[in-house]
């Protein structure tokens, strides 16, 4: 099978299983990244911050930049339009189906049990995420061990944070304008 083919087979699979928005697309990226060696688990941290930083849903985001990476235009938008097929498929069976089941209590509890799992999905994406910012996995001193720039970052956000609630166009701004200043 073409490269081509698979990722917009790994999309699709994506966007067909990643329920509960761009977060729950990560792991699905991660094992891309692993599975087919696409991109680098750095790369995917610049993923997950230039798809936050940018209008639009984050999933399709990443999607359109990987797309991109790989294959330029033509594979952006193979991958954009593969990770939204299944949703746009999903939705019109769903509304069609709740019409007739809007009140069938099986209905309501499929929905209710997938709480869970979208919960614990963003869960395991926030904590890899937290762990590549933050730490160096390839170190061979434990000096080298935690990425400071990012520990500095994320200490003077907290501590602005704590004395003033900050607006989060401008938390954007201001760590898109760091790392763009300090290259991270």
């Amino acid at each position: 099978m073409s490269n081509f083919i698979l990722l917009i087979f790994e999309f699709f699979k994506t966007g067909l299983f990643a329920i509960g928005g761009g977060l729950a697309t990560i792991p699905f990226l991660q094992d891309m990244a692993v599975k087919y060696n696409w991109f680098s688990t750095e790369m995917l941290t610049t993923m997950i911050a230039i798809s936050e930083s940018t209008p639009g849903p984050m999933g399709i985001n990443m999607a359109t930049y990987v797309g991109y990476h790989m294959f330029g235009l033509p594979g952006a938008i193979a991958t954009s339009l593969a990770i939204v097929t299944p949703s746009i498929i999903v939705i019109c069976i769903i509304a069609n189906m709740l019409k007739k089941f809007k009140e069938n209590q099986t209905v309501q509890d499929i929905f209710y049990g997938l709480r869970p799992a979208v919960v614990a999905l963003i869960a395991v994406a926030c904590v890899d995420i937290f762990l590549i910012t933050l730490f160096n996995i390839d170190f061979t001193s434990i000096a080298q061990l935690f990425n400071w720039k990012s520990w500095i970052l994320l200490l003077v956000l907290i501590v602005a944070n704590r004395f003033k609630k900050l607006n989060p166009i401008l938390i954007i701004l201001f760590c898109a304008t760091v790392g763009a200043v300090f290259a991270f």
